[in-house]
């Protein structure tokens, strides 16, 4: 059996609600609240709950106010926030408080009964159905961004940096030995050296590392 502490202001939704989890044999709403307070005291007289299903805007001490008091004293308890409030704010404020699951007042009574199971049962946390496709809209909307891992700094010589331009403008090996009125064995050991500095597979990869990394314009 889960125990259910239903905190909730407006008196005609708290009944609802009420109503609804009473069908369910495993669940036993075992007393109310009107706010946070009220809540708060009801568990410092000792009662036991295993989940507390609260409003996020009530008197007094209100749901995240409460999510925070019962996750410091009362920490094995779980708490459910059952708002009309659906910016994103609020749902992220009230899982950094503590709360374990957040649901819309519109969900169905499956969505609600299955969420409070899921919570204490699982010990895992939850977030409706509708705000979850509605977080997910908002990411596949957004711009991709590729973040590049930054690199260890590397010291070029005065050398190795002109030869790495050459490679970069196209210049093969024996072409760069001429503009450096050097041989193409050298220019070909600076090249191996400047791939073993930047970990590069290649010149391709060697090119593109030196452009990422601002070692050439």
């Amino acid at each position: 059996m889960i125990n259910v502490l239903l905190t909730e202001d407006h008196n005609v939704v708290r009944n609802g609600i009420k109503s609804l989890l009473e069908k369910e044999d495993e669940l036993c709403v075992i007393a109310e609240a009107t706010n946070g307070k009220q809540a708060l005291d009801l568990l410092d007289e000792g009662i036991k709950v295993d989940i507390i299903l609260a409003d996020l805007n009530m008197p007094e001490v209100n749901g995240i106010g409460l999510v925070k008091a019962v996750k410091s004293k009362f920490p094995k308890i779980r708490v459910i926030i059952l708002s009309m409030l659906d910016h994103e704010n609020y749902i992220l404020e009230a899982f950094k408080a503590g709360a374990s699951a957040y649901i819309l007042k519109n969900v169905t009574a499956d969505e609600l009964v299955f969420a409070i199971k899921h919570v204490c049962i699982n010990s895992e946390r939850y977030i409706c159905s509708e705000l979850s496709l509605r977080m997910l809209d908002k990411l596949l909307d957004r711009p991709a961004i590729v973040t590049i891992p930054e690199s260890p700094e590397i010291e070029l010589s005065k050398r190795e940096t002109e030869v790495l331009v050459l490679i970069a403008e196209g210049f093969t090996n024996l072409e760069i030995a001429d503009k450096l009125f050097t041989s193409k064995r050298t220019i070909e050991g600076h090249r191996q050296n400047l791939i073993d500095k930047t970990s590069s597979r290649n010149t391709a990869a060697l090119i593109r590392y030196a452009i990422v990394n601002g070692l050439i314009n």
